[in-house]
């Protein structure tokens, strides 16, 4: 009888020791919401994969991806309290913050910019200065980083306004145009161009590196639960990590995104994306931990912004950038 009375009690511990722990952990899901400032795709992976292998709830988060796109610009969307996180390009945040918003960066995800010039070697375009008199298609939003290269190679251009295709490019309106390595790039070459038929000029390669993908929140969200913004940062940057590490798999949480979203994807272009957001995403340096915003990549960015006009002062990089380094190691 006492043999039978240990392993009874001995039973519901175990049943009190799997139960209980999980309905603790179920309350003390912190809500949290979280927008990727576009429409689905592999560009935000590893965000994706962080909800879908539990990264956001292990450390107590029950995050809520929102439907990113142009309907939901991402600084409206964080100004009007509708979302607690969101992605933004590090110089479209600097212009905010330089402006007043309270906007703080809590992981800088981009390193290097994905943001390149695509021009066509029969234009004879094999050197910066070969686009002197060139028709050039640029982005309205997007301007700065190709109006100083222009400048720093003394060349002028005709400035043509591009859309977000690139078929005056591929019908020979223009000469060269903007491009992200990761999707318009690949649009080219599935078209039929041959990458030996183009010149590439990297930005980053020219001393106007403006690293993109961040992630920020309000100081208000910092100041309410610090954890939080620990606990969002750290599982993403355990998605990216496992993103990178598990490509396939990662394709795969991604294309069910883009499904549920009514999105036109393929593998083959979102596995181009995946590579290429990896190529500017790690860090070489061993001892930098993914996620940090370079100073000297905040003063090249900021710098530019002022000396187009788009802002008056500069922020402090120690307001407008708050890191939580031990986490992202």
């Amino acid at each position: 009888m006492k043999d039978c009375g240990l392993i009874s009690i001995l039973k519901t511990g175990v049943l009190l020791f799997c139960i209980l722990p999980f309905s603790a952990f179920c309350q003390d899901l912190q809500r949290v919401t979280f927008l990727p400032q576009w429409t689905p795709q592999a560009q935000f992976a590893g965000y994706y994969v962080a909800v879908q292998k539990g990264f956001y709830q292990k450390r107590g988060i029950d995050l809520r991806l929102l439907a990113g796109g142009p309907d939901s610009p991402p600084a409206d969307m964080l100004l009007n309290r509708k979302t607690d996180f969101a992605t933004l390009f590090l110089s479209d945040a600097i212009k905010l913050r330089s402006k007043g918003v309270d906007l703080v960066n809590v992981a800088q995800i981009g390193q290097k910019s994905g943001f390149i010039l695509v021009a066509k070697k029969s234009s004879g375009i094999n050197s910066p200065k070969d686009l002197n008199g060139k028709r050039v298609s640029l982005w309205s939003d997007f301007q700065i980083q190709p109006l100083a290269f222009f400048k720093k190679h003394q060349v002028q251009v005709t400035l043509i306004p591009q859309t977000y295709t690139i078929n005056l490019f591929l019908r020979g309106g223009v000469d060269a145009a903007c491009a992200m390595w990761y999707n318009e790039y690949h649009t080219i070459l599935n078209s039929g161009v041959n990458a030996d038929e183009l010149t590439t000029f990297f930005f980053d390669q020219h001393g106007l590196n403006f690293p993109e993908d961040g992630i920020y929140c309000l100081s208000e969200t910092l100041n309410k639960d610090d954890r939080i913004r620990q606990g969002v940062v750290s599982a993403s940057i355990e998605g990216w990590r496992y993103a990178f590490d598990h490509p396939d798999e990662a394709i795969d949480i991604v294309m069910t995104y883009t499904q549920e979203a009514h999105i036109g994807a393929n593998r083959v272009h979102q596995r181009w994306m995946l590579d290429r957001i990896r190529d500017i995403s790690v860090i070489s340096d061993k001892n930098t931990p993914m996620g940090t915003l370079s100073p000297d990549d905040f003063q090249t960015v900021a710098s530019e912004l002022k000396s187009g006009g788009i802002i008056d002062d500069i922020p402090n990089i120690n307001e407008f950038y708050v890191p939580c380094l031990d986490d992202l190691r």
